[in-house]
């Protein structure tokens, strides 16, 4: 099955008037000048088309796919479309905007806009230019005295979550050096990225071919073969031009959010790159290949970089992980089992694949089924059988005279379910962005709740250097303590073992006591803000 997306031809004279015309309306519909369509203006603009609530409800739900809280240009004209095509009678869904003749579908009916039109002073023989972006968020990054803006004034829920980020949590992440536990501190650009893909296995289990697959051709330094081909870590993005692009250059672009990479050293960028290619797929998702995970022999060489910290580095940023398997490569080796284990609080990513699986005929393929799942069992330590997709992602035919026409079926059955949940990451990109912030942010004030313990246990005159040694060789126990004092659950706490080597080179008597206050701010922001912030950018018609 293909996932690249259909490519319009290109329009007549005819389309693109109908174009200038709805750029004219968008302008026209944005009362800020900020380049989005928000649920106030939808509502007074969309009321025009004298369409029933429940119809208009269904239509911004359809606009707004990636539920963001606005519409942009596309969006808007897309939300067009869908009320001409209920006032000629058809019903208001997915397969009928699809099906539907674009091109000669007339624009919808919208009373009283010529008089809209003419107040805002646009002709007809205007064209509009999208407004330049202000780049206000950015400058809440960069600037701590910067203005601040009461949260009712965003205009998406991602740009409510910069500026809850940059006023809340950023404050507790710099106070209490969380940057140095876990992630870095985040950028303007962590918020604006691209929904990831990442793929994760032994070598020659088809990594670089699955993404070739999926976008009918190798991106720029593609490699494949049966040895270890891939060698570094790539991430195939949109680009105007086929290019790779050193991750030395990657690490230190704004618009990029590969900035956190340069903690793990010049070792690991001189292993790192960004293919770019013109794809319409890669305008909504970006790929990661990475190297063969090693065993046997090959995993005593030493990597001269930090491959698990790198591998759970990208886990936090992706939507989705794929774990690739071959029939002939079920072992789960000691670097495989350690890549495993830093995915931990990732299981919702985690996509199990077996790939390769018509290289054995039926009765293997289900005992290859059933050790996978033994093997898998033993590393996840979860008592739920995890999905495994079984499929053959390559561009040769299934190779029938192996597994039947019945495993056939089967085949073409789990690739549809695999590349369906592929086609949904961008539609659910904005929900993983809630989902990951409030991950940081309960991550964060845990932190912040285990330093201020171990500054409170620390003595006021002599003895410090003794007292620091006894917190670190019975950090487990002060864990615990935390976990008590706080309540908070077992399960989020952090790594005892990472804890205990970061903090063997700090000095806790410089270690700063806890604020309540700074904490009963994320606090609230997880209580109030965020669903508040939610609650604002849902459907309008809601």
């Amino acid at each position: 099955m293909d996932l690249v997306p259909y490519s319009p031809p290109k329009p007549s004279s005819s389309a693109k008037e109908l174009q200038r015309n709805y750029q004219l309306w968008f302008s026209a519909a944005d009362s800020d000048g900020d380049g989005r369509i928000t649920g106030n203006d939808a509502i007074k603009f969309f009321a025009m088309s004298n369409l029933s609530r429940s119809e208009l409800k269904q239509v911004w739900a359809l606009a707004d796919s990636k539920r963001l809280g606005y519409l942009g240009l596309q969006e808007f004209i897309t939300a067009m479309q869908l009320i001409s095509l209920s006032q000629s009678g058809s019903e208001i869904n997915k397969e009928t905007l699809s099906n539907s003749d674009l091109g000669n579908l007339k624009p919808p009916r919208m009373e009283g806009l010529d008089k809209l039109l003419s107040k805002k002073k646009f002709s007809s023989s205007e064209t509009y230019s999208p407004p330049m972006e202000s780049h206000l968020s950015a400058k809440w990054f960069l600037s701590k005295s910067s203005k601040k803006i009461p949260l009712k004034s965003v205009t998406s829920i991602i740009d409510g979550l910069k500026k809850l980020y940059v006023e809340k949590l950023r404050p507790l992440e710099m106070s209490y050096n969380y940057r140095d536990f876990a992630s870095p501190l985040m950028t303007n650009s962590d918020f604006d990225a691209k929904p990831m893909v990442m793929l994760l296995g032994q070598y020659s289990t088809g990594k670089t071919t699955f993404i070739k697959h999926l976008l009918g051709s190798g991106y720029p330094g593609a490699h494949i073969g049966p040895e270890p081909t891939t060698d570094r870590f790539v991430v195939v993005t949109h680009g105007s031009d086929e290019r790779s692009i050193p991750g030395n250059t990657v690490a230190v672009q704004a618009d990029m959010p590969f900035n956190g990479l340069t903690a793990f050293g010049s070792s690991f960028l001189s292993k790192f790159e960004c293919a770019q290619m013109h794809h319409p797929l890669l305008e909504h998702i970006s790929f990661v290949d990475t190297p063969g995970v090693l065993s046997g022999e090959k995993q005593r060489t030493q990597r001269s970089y930090d491959f698990t910290g790198v591998t759970s580095w990208f886990a936090s940023k992706c939507d989705l992980i794929l774990l690739l398997f071959d029939p002939y490569k079920l072992d789960i080796s000691d670097e495989f089992k350690r890549v495993i284990s830093a995915l931990r609080g990732h299981d919702d990513k985690i996509r199990v694949v077996l790939n390769k699986a018509d290289q054995v005929d039926t009765q293997q393929l289900m005992r290859v089924y059933g050790a996978l799942l033994w093997s898998l069992g033993k590393v996840l330590n979860t008592p739920e059988v995890m999905r495994v997709y079984i499929g053959s992602f390559n561009d040769k035919p299934v190779n029938e005279s192996a597994v039947g026409p019945i495993g056939k079926e089967l085949f073409e059955k789990e690739q549809d379910d695999l590349l369906s949940d592929l086609k949904e990451i961008p539609k659910k990109a904005c929900d993983r962005y809630v989902n990951e912030f409030v991950k940081r942010a309960r991550a964060v004030k845990i932190h912040a709740c285990i330093i201020g313990h171990l500054k409170k246990e620390m003595p006021s005159l002599i003895g410090k250097s003794k007292a620091q040694q006894k917190l670190i060789d019975n950090l487990e126990a002060e864990f615990t303590k935390v976990q008590k004092e706080f309540h908070l659950p077992p399960g989020d706490l952090p790594s005892v073992t990472h804890y205990r080597e970061v903090l063997s080179g700090y000095n806790f008597d410089k270690l700063e006591k806890l604020s309540k206050k700074m904490v009963q701010s994320v606090d609230n922001m997880l209580a109030f803000d965020i669903p508040e912030l939610l609650k604002r950018f849902r459907n309008p018609y809601g």
